[in-house]
């Protein structure tokens, strides 16, 4: 009996814990409203009109969840703090790459893997023991650990497609910048007028990598060395082909070579390797249509053309055993 009523809590708090969660997700996607971003972009967008009351409200309230969220994460993350310094710099240095550059970075994104290990927890637990009718079995525990491992790896691969899709943009945007930046060296500007002048012109094509030029144009003026800003470009993204511009430029700057030149170079080379990685991946699209057509039209050209003779020799063996 004694078993039985602990079953029955487990389950009512399981169950209770789930709904609770999806309620929550659900009303706070209900409540949203207005993003932040969104209400900043109708500030610019019309800047005589006075924001409202609920704009005032909404902003008031997402300002005090971000100050929880910040004071928050570092407790919640010692959990899953990366002992070594080798796997905390590994951890920041994908960060960078995903374009998440504040000093809390490391400490919400844990936060995050800790929030969704809990959020996993409930809703496989809940899902586990309804699954099973109620009961703690293998069954359930099966269900909730791999439900709470799937959940906690989520944001490690949402962090994951984000850098990819990060540094995808940095590297189809570079040949265009540095044709760009040709042109504004040979007009007679310098490095440094020439990346901010990339930076202003190419903002909403290529905003990735106006981002970075523009921190490079920050770190610039506030009197750091140019060596030193533009190996950090080259490192804070990850891309190799914006690592072997930096040192190239580094090389010109050092050398006192033609910086148009260098740059006319590495553009054309850039060009050269991003039309080839196009031939590459057409030439495996012959491979990989292999298996779309073994399994979805092959079946079907199979029945068309061996169906009809199929059902007129079932007719004759009929007609023949009759």
């Amino acid at each position: 009996m004694s078993n039985f009523l602990t079953n029955q809590y487990v389950v009512t708090f399981a169950v209770f814990g789930m709904f609770a969660t999806l309620a929550w997700f659900v009303l706070e996607r209900l409540a949203a409203g207005k993003s932040r971003a969104a209400v900043r972009l109708d500030e610019i967008r019309n800047p005589s009109r006075k924001r409202s009351d609920a704009s005032d409200s909404l902003m008031k309230k997402q300002d005090a969840m971000s100050r929880v969220l910040e004071a928050t994460s570092p407790a919640i993350a010692k959990t899953m703090q990366p002992k070594s310094e080798e796997e905390q710099g590994k951890l920041k240095s994908r960060l960078c790459y995903a374009g998440f550059r504040g000093e809390n970075a490391m400490a919400g994104f844990l936060g995050i893997k800790v929030i969704s290990l809990g959020v996993g927890i409930l809703l496989g637990g809940g899902g586990g023991l309804l699954a099973s009718g109620g009961t703690v079995s293998q069954k359930a525990l099966v269900i909730g650990i791999f439900t709470a491992f799937v959940f906690m790896t989520l944001p490690d691969l949402v962090l994951s497609l984000m850098i990819r899709k990060r540094q995808k943009a940095v590297f189809l945007s570079l040949p265009d910048v540095l044709d760009l930046m040709v042109v504004c060296v040979e007009a007679g500007l310098g490095l440094d007028q020439a990346m901010r002048r990339v930076a202003e012109e190419l903002r909403t094509t290529y905003p990735v990598i106006c981002e970075e030029l523009d921190l490079c144009n920050f770190h610039l003026q506030m009197g750091r060395a140019r060596t030193e800003v533009l190996h950090e470009l080259g490192a804070r993204t990850g891309v190799s082909d914006l690592k072997s511009l930096a040192g190239i430029l580094i090389q010109a700057d050092k050398f006192g070579s033609s910086i148009a030149q260098a740059l006319r170079v590495q553009s054309d080379a850039m060009r050269t390797r991003r039309s080839q990685l196009a031939e590459e991946k057409a030439a495996k699209t012959a491979v990989k249509l292999i298996f779309p057509l073994v399994i979805f039209i092959f079946p079907g050209i199979f029945v068309v053309l061996v169906g009809p003779a199929a059902i007129k020799m079932t007719r004759e063996m009929f007609d023949a055993m009759n």
